[in-house]
């Protein structure tokens, strides 16, 4: 049977054709060398079967990774990293935040802004030179789970309702000129429509096309914590706990490590991955 002839199960529970393409291009985002690539992916293509859920190829395409070079796998993972920043919303707000932070955006997390009709509690505040932009962020724990267009909608209104409560004041003062809805799934697309039509900034996993959350994460280097391959879960929610949400955060705040009690060894590797990962 050709490998065109699979049927492979997404996480949305939808039927696609298995595409060696798409997976080959997926490991190669991961840094890994051809060589490399084409072991892999003659392993998964002999491991193929029919209804095979593409959890079951990613885990496997990682296993091999990881053995192959444990940088490669934590540039594999950052899908299913940005998922392991749940269960809650904050810890990915924290994490908008920070790429923000990094780009030379001066952020706040958690802002009470006023409306014209009520105030509202924001996601992140970020503002640089002239630009002053309220963020709303929608987090999803669950792969499949896309943002509809009842979100965009839902913001919009809320933004209206800051811009109109600063258009309607006679002080001069810095005034938002931008809305954002940022998530870590995908927008359908009538939410995609919705959005631009309204004027809002959509930002998602893969849009806009090449500037999409996956595209700032590798070209900036700002990896979450939790792509790390050498931390344990334990160890990354404790991170997490303290605000360390980037893997560029560790490296300036080394002591969490011994507060951890990581021993000198493993720390070394711990932070030898992490800084190959951020191009330091």
């Amino acid at each position: 049977m050709q490998n065109q002839d699979f049927d492979i199960i997404k996480s949305s529970g939808e039927k696609v054709k298995f595409s060696l393409h798409k997976l080959r291009n997926s490991l190669k985002r991961s840094g890994a060398d051809d060589h490399a690539i084409e072991h892999i992916l003659g392993i998964v293509r002999d491991e193929l079967y029919q209804g095979i859920s593409t959890k079951e190829i990613y885990n496997r395409a990682f296993a091999l990774l990881k053995k192959k070079k444990p940088v490669f796998a934590s540039k594999y993972k950052l899908k299913k990293a940005i998922y392991e920043l749940g269960p809650t919303g904050f810890p990915f707000e924290r994490f908008v935040a920070a790429v923000l932070h990094y780009s030379g955006y001066e952020v706040t997390i958690g802002q009470i802004i006023k409306g014209k009709c009520v105030s509202h509690e924001v996601d992140v505040v970020a503002i640089k030179n002239s630009d002053y932009i309220v963020i709303e962020c929608k987090f999803h724990g669950e792969e499949g789970r896309n943002c509809n267009v009842k979100v965009p909608l839902y913001i919009n209104s809320r933004y209206q309702d800051i811009v109109t409560f600063y258009q309607d004041r006679s002080e001069k003062e810095m005034t938002p000129d931008e809305g954002w809805v940022v998530t870590n799934t995908r927008f359908t697309k009538d939410a995609i429509k919705y959005g631009t039509c309204a004027g809002l900034y959509l930002l998602s996993w893969d849009y806009p096309k090449d500037n999409g959350l996956k595209d700032r994460i590798d070209r900036l280097g700002l990896y979450p914590i939790t792509v790390s391959t050498l931390l344990t879960n334990r160890e990354k929610q404790f991170l997490l706990s303290r605000d360390i949400v980037l893997c560029k955060q560790l490296i300036d705040d080394v002591f969490y490590l011994d507060h951890l009690g990581v021993s000198e060894q493993r720390k070394k590797k711990i932070l030898n991955q992490i800084k190959i990962l951020c191009n330091t």
